[in-house]
């Protein structure tokens, strides 16, 4: 549990500096950039939650095998 969470808040905070670099060193317009910016969260969203489920379904299977083993 301890990894999965050290993981979640080490994507969630490179997804802020990603963001924060992206919005401080790209020349977009405005508009531009805040869609830039909503698909990189969107997609860092996405891939935090399919490494999450994966997890989950690993954890789980551990589980079983031990409840039964």
């Amino acid at each position: 549990m301890n990894k999965m969470f050290s993981f979640m808040a080490g994507a969630i905070c490179g997804a802020l500096i990603g963001g924060v670099t992206a919005l401080l060193l790209t020349p977009n317009s405005g508009e531009q950039l805040r869609s830039d910016v909503r698909e990189r969260l969107e997609t860092a969203v996405a891939e935090a939650r399919k490494a999450m489920a994966e997890k989950q379904a690993e954890l789980d299977a551990q589980f079983e095998k031990m409840k039964n083993g």
